[in-house]
């Protein structure tokens, strides 16, 4: 079984920073992707951000050059680095990881609770 554990949340105002942190425990044979998603109130969960095989990253526009994501295989951690925010960035972050159990499994999803980041003066 495999647990997402996020941390790191909070409030902050507009223009600071956060720190996102996730760690996969568990059962995990191999990460292929790790990542980001966040779900404003009445509206759909939307990707922020992923890492595939520790180095390849991708970023939503709306937060390209204020987010870093980075990875750490040996530890099966992603954390997300945000910086300049906004208020529209107000959402619940849920961590994201694709990955197998065992040598044969196929790869499956796992999401963590989410963690609230609220941007408000």
């Amino acid at each position: 079984q495999v647990q997402l554990v996020e941390s790191g949340g909070g409030l902050v105002q507009p223009g600071g920073s956060l720190r996102l942190s996730c760690a996969a425990s568990g059962s995990i044979f191999s990460i292929y992707a790790m990542g980001w998603y966040r779900q404003a109130p009445g509206k759909q969960r939307e990707l922020v951000a992923t890492i595939t095989s520790g180095t390849m990253t991708n970023y939503a526009d709306s937060v390209k050059g204020r987010f870093t994501i980075s990875g750490d295989n040996a530890k099966n951690t992603v954390v997300l680095q945000m910086n300049s925010l906004k208020p529209e960035d107000t959402a619940i972050y849920y961590c994201n990881a694709l990955l197998a159990e065992d040598r044969r499994s196929a790869l499956n999803t796992y999401w963590g609770q989410g963690t609230q980041v609220t941007v408000s003066s």
